[in-house]
């Protein structure tokens, strides 16, 4: 495997995680654990997706990003109040 391999293999592996362990009732969907998978996870599938120009996939998995990057201000803004 080269680099571009690695690096989406590692951020689908996150994503993957986050999935599995929420199905499972092993970590709720409003954690920070689960919010911050889903966006590294995310940032690293479409960090490799733009290495290998594969379009569609840059747009999937940077709008998954941004919205778990949206998800976590919000649980950050809630952690506040």
């Amino acid at each position: 495997m080269n680099l571009t391999d690695w690096i989406g293999s590692i951020g689908v592996f996150q994503i993957l995680l986050a999935y599995v362990l929420n199905i499972t009732g092993t970590l709720d969907k409003d954690s920070l654990t689960f919010k911050l998978l889903n966006f590294f996870g995310a940032s690293l599938a479409c960090t490799a997706s733009v290495l290998m120009n594969y379009i569609p996939f840059i747009v999937l998995e940077g709008v998954w990003a941004f919205v778990s990057l949206v998800s976590l201000f919000q649980k950050r803004k809630q952690s506040s109040d």
